[in-house]
């Protein structure tokens, strides 16, 4: 079996030479992350290559998605359908690989990361989307929802103002199943942050009432602690803070801007090559280290085991096992269309005169009912923007069997912590606020739109 090193050095090695072949792109953050993603990957991620879409996978969210040659690697070595031809097709028109990790062009890719922050966020709304989820439909000895979500995020994220609505409601919220790994290489584009970004993060995320682990990113053993620490703490997510050299491997050109975003040019990788002992040709993966990395028959093993605990969920509680079922594949209610087209004929008979946003509660009140994945929320104006109903029940820290989230004055973080719900599968999000407020929140409306999911703005 080939060494931790070793593996990482393939994550390394495609991702410098994809980025040179396409002449564009940022191979620093996937060199530096390499370790960080093999302990993960390999050890931790439940996953399967030849079902991306399996419900109880555990989610991962490359927040930084500048680096995208990091989750295109990962996605390659480990099964995949994502060839060595994708790989050199990096950043090209049509290609599975085209830059940043795009929703539904991908597989494996859980969702759009190019605005930073915007990643990190999803991730919240896909913890949130699994703890409440859990809570509605586990019973006692049937944990048929149980997995995590796991991030990677650098500097980048958590400079953008998004970042601290998102993480300040997770810790609110208690979601102890959300694990994210900051990459602390402390460069971006223009050089070293020192000069605009001196925030205590360790600190701060504390104070958002986080679990919080600092390591050496390249120590395997200090990562695999940390991640196992971080799964023992169920109330609190964990910011695993990670010490990181940028481009590690690169002689000439770690740990400075010159790797962040922009080809290592020819001599250097093959200096770099030299450095990391990878004797190997552009895009050439030896084929132990393919084997040490194929996680298809571990993740098809995985998923039967999921399927066994499922079929024993469904045989005790039947009704409940159909309802998760057409949940999560996004199924409408077998009477949806009837009791939906009755209450429409209704309101057309009914010739009253009412302000917007009271028919808006109309609609919520009658169609609630008949939607139980409906899962609302409204940026500290419900009272204005009428979203709750009579069935309305506040999702919390200790209770997340309910309909609604608070978002409080978040209207950023809603719109994307909905888009996270949504592409997690299971429920119908929305949210809402006034409209001059949602300008805040319009570059998350419009990664919703991209994506085409249904999260619901009012």
């Amino acid at each position: 079996m080939p060494s931790r090193q070793e593996l990482a050095n393939a994550i390394r090695a495609l991702s410098m030479d994809a980025v040179q072949k396409a002449n564009s792109g940022h191979p620093g953050a996937p060199m530096g992350m390499a370790d960080i993603a093999e302990v993960l990957w390999r050890d931790f991620l439940n996953h399967n290559p030849t079902n991306p879409q399996w419900a109880d996978r555990d989610r991962f969210v490359l927040s930084n998605g500048h680096g995208s040659m990091l989750i295109y690697s990962l996605l390659h070595l480990s099964g995949y359908d994502l060839s060595i031809d994708d790989l050199k097709s990096f950043r090209q028109l049509h290609s599975k690989t085209p830059g940043h990790p795009e929703y539904d062009y991908t597989p494996g890719v859980e969702t759009t990361t190019g605005p930073l922050g915007q990643g990190v966020t999803n991730a919240v709304g896909m913890a949130i989307a699994e703890k409440s989820l859990a809570a509605q439909f586990n019973r006692e000895g049937h944990d048929i929802v149980d997995h995590y979500t796991y991030t990677f995020l650098g500097d980048g994220c958590l400079m953008e103002g998004i970042s601290h609505e998102a993480c300040s409601l997770a810790g609110t919220l208690g979601l102890g199943k959300l694990i994210a790994f900051w990459d602390d290489n402390g460069i971006s584009i223009d050089g070293e942050v020192e000069g605009w970004f001196t925030d205590d993060t360790p600190a701060r995320f504390k104070a958002y009432g986080w679990h919080v682990i600092a390591v050496d990113g390249h120590n395997s053993d200090e990562i695999k602690a940390a991640i196992t620490a971080a799964k023992a703490e169920t109330t609190k997510p964990t910011m695993i803070c990670c010490k990181t050299t940028i481009g590690f491997g690169s002689p000439n050109k770690q740990g400075t801007h010159d790797c962040h975003g922009a080809p290592l040019g020819a001599d250097e990788i093959l200096a770099t090559r030299k450095a990391l002992g990878w004797n190997y040709g552009d895009f050439e993966i030896p084929a132990d280290i393919y084997a040490g990395w194929d996680n298809k028959e571990n993740g098809q093993a995985k998923e039967a085991a999921w399927d066994e605990k499922f079929a024993a969920y469904a045989s005790a509680f039947p009704e409940l096992a159909s309802e998760y079922k057409r949940r999560i594949n996004s199924e409408m209610p077998a009477d949806w269309a009837e009791k939906s087209n009755q209450y429409i004929r209704d309101l057309q008979a009914d010739s009253a005169n009412i302000a917007t946003r009271k028919a808006s509660q109309n609609c919520i009140e009658a169609f609630a009912p008949m939607l139980p994945e409906l899962l609302g929320g409204s940026a500290d104006l419900a009272p204005s923007n009428l979203t709750m109903w009579s069935g309305t029940k506040a999702i919390t820290a200790d209770d997340a069997s309910g309909n609604y989230l608070h978002y409080g004055v978040r209207e950023f973080a809603m719109s994307a912590i909905i888009n996270g719900m949504a592409l997690h599968k299971g429920f119908v999000p929305y949210g809402a606020t006034f409209l001059m407020f949602m300008e805040y929140a319009r570059n998350g409306l419009r990664m919703s739109a991209l994506m085409k999911q249904r999260a619901i703005q009012v």
